[in-house]
């Protein structure tokens, strides 16, 4: 059999991040979580055809990454565990759902801006994407500092206001 192709690749790839904050908050200590994160990826890849394309990778792989916590958990003296499975479970149960909620409001912000009128576009990409001060960023267009500190402080709260209400209107719709 063939090994896993270029979208498989491209989503084990994607979720590197997304695996590594999930099983951080349930070790104690970075080293410990890159130890379990690549135990993690040699299940994932030792499993790739069990993946079913379409459905939601990174799930998969926390589900993968959960037991590998567990597994490595027992590998080590139980003395020196602080919390008991039953806490790392809530843990990461909680974990789960605060990086979807992230993931949600990221999404979310990257539609408003996209939303925006193309000059406040270019401002704030500008101020965040250089991350360059708002003082280099009035230099660079020949305004005012306070000029540019006030059009970021309008442009950031019409940016929370919109990811505000998709937010909302996201969790009134499931």
């Amino acid at each position: 059999m063939a090994g896993p192709g270029e979208d498989f690749i491209r989503l084990f790839t994607q979720a590197q991040r997304a695996l590594y904050l999930y099983i951080m908050p349930l070790v104690s200590s970075s080293a410990d979580a890159d130890e379990i994160l690549q135990e993690t990826n040699v299940v994932i890849w030792s499993k790739w055809s069990q993946f079913t394309p379409g459905t939601n990778f990174v799930a998969w792989g926390r589900a993968i990454a959960r037991l590998e916590v567990f597994r490595y958990r027992r590998r080590r003296d139980s003395r020196l565990q602080l919390l008991g499975d039953d806490v790392v479970e809530l843990i990461a149960e909680q974990s789960a759902h605060q990086i979807s909620d992230a993931d949600q409001r990221r999404d979310a912000l990257a539609e408003c801006v996209n939303r925006l009128r193309e000059r406040d576009r270019e401002l704030i990409q500008r101020r965040y994407n250089s991350n360059v001060s708002g003082d280099e960023v009035a230099e660079q267009l020949g305004r005012p500092a306070n000029s540019v500190y006030q059009s970021l402080g309008r442009i950031r709260r019409v940016l929370m206001e919109c990811v505000r209400r998709r937010l909302s209107s996201a969790g009134a719709a499931t």
